[in-house]
């Protein structure tokens, strides 16, 4: 791999914020310089800055093809992820861009950086010396060549499945996945103590567990409330009942997490009103980990209808771990009252548990987006729909 002169990486710090495909056309202006590949590193950049932004600032750092950054895992989600294990080794088995396995360096005396492509594998291990991540060995080979040469025994083994198809379309199941976790589990738990694997939040945990077998845990990551990645911790002898973890890491950097077990939720009869003076969406962890139920019990809210998965109180509970309303009025589903209510035609839409989308509401009322106003179209507790007129609380 080529190491970029001072000249070229200026010219990358100087036109990180331009347009990729204006540059290429401006490439004559810079006779001595290889522009195209230049502008590759710029297009990865910009890629990187929401979810890389510390990675994407270091003018020292190498970025590969577009895809693999598209596939890399936040700083948030990495940092998040370094917290859950710890110990002597762990081995990445599918390295990538190499932003887990710097985390996890972290917190372990040694990390095996493991990928498959030749030239991905160098700009990790490139990288890794640029962060001073000295106790990273980067090594490149498939995790089955990886596992059949392995003759130590590692504390944790991490995989990230690539989750795109040969047409890259976008895949989920376990068994679609490369590489595939169903087949190297018995090779994986042998050599290692724990397992720490990666799967499409699109995956049913339920359906996951399932096939798995052997979760200890499970973690449900979303960053401002967008829902990232879906973590099982794998072992041989794991408890009888899975913990699961809701975690939603905010924009200030602090974490909310809602601890549960599927056991614990199937117990509960949750308690259900009409709306009252305050309504909760939960975070998208929340709703993706199942803890309907739980919620009610742990926070003294009433749900709105056993699919919904909205909640109510009379007295405000500030900790609700999602968004929080103050309900404002009720009204059917009709067009007339519906504008009657709204003057300026305007207002922010969500749907739960209602047979309209938002853009079917959208055509059929009138109503623009935007406003102070927030309308949750619903079904009640006496299967009826509702539109609920909420503001929020900040």
């Amino acid at each position: 791999m080529r190491i970029y002169t001072e000249t070229e990486k200026q010219f990358i710090v100087e036109h990180l914020h331009e347009q990729p495909a204006a540059l290429m056309l401006q490439a004559r202006r810079y006779p001595q310089l290889p522009v195209a590949e230049l502008v590759q590193q710029i297009q990865a950049r910009q890629k990187a800055m929401t979810k890389l932004p510390r990675w994407a600032a270091n003018p020292e750092l190498r970025f590969p093809a577009n895809i693999s950054v598209e596939q890399s895992s936040s700083e948030a989600t990495a940092a998040f992820k370094a917290t859950l294990v710890s110990g002597n080794l762990l081995a990445d088995l599918t390295g990538g861009f190499g932003a887990d396995s710097y985390y996890f360096s972290k917190s372990f005396e040694k990390v095996v950086h493991v990928e498959q492509n030749q030239e991905l594998s160098e700009i990790a291990n490139y990288n890794f010396g640029v962060l001073g991540a000295a106790n990273i060995q980067a090594i490149a080979t498939t995790a089955a060549q990886f596992l059949d040469s392995f003759t130590g025994h590692a504390d944790v083994f991490y995989l990230d499945p690539a989750r795109r198809g040969d047409r890259s379309e976008k895949l989920h199941l376990l068994q679609d996945c490369e590489p595939d976790i169903l087949n190297l589990l018995p090779i994986l738990l042998q050599k290692a103590d724990k397992v720490l694997l990666k799967a499409s939040p699109m995956l049913d945990i339920d359906l996951a567990i399932a096939q798995l077998g052997k979760v200890a845990k499970v973690w449900v990551v979303a960053v401002q409330n967008e829902c990232k990645e879906v973590l099982y911790l794998l072992q041989q002898n794991p408890p009888a009942q899975i913990v699961r973890e809701a975690i939603n890491i905010k924009a200030d950097g602090s974490i909310s997490t809602f601890t549960f077990t599927s056991e614990h939720e199937q117990t509960i009869n949750p308690p259900y009103s009409d709306p009252l003076d305050f309504v909760y969406e939960p975070n998208a962890a929340i709703l993706k980990a199942g803890a309907y139920k739980s919620l009610t019990q742990h926070y003294n809210v009433s749900k709105l209808h056993p699919n919904s998965h909205l909640y109510t109180s009379a007295i405000v509970v500030s900790d609700f771990p999602g968004r929080i309303f103050r309900c404002v009025g009720t009204s059917r589903y009709n067009k007339k009252e519906l504008l009657a209510r709204l003057p300026h035609k305007q207002a922010n839409i969500t749907v739960r548990n209602f047979p309209d989308t938002v853009a079917s509401i959208r055509k059929k009322t009138g109503i623009r987006e935007g406003g102070n106003l927030y309308l949750f179209f619903t079904t009640d507790m006496h299967q009826k729909p509702l539109v609920v007129y909420c503001e929020k609380l900040t």
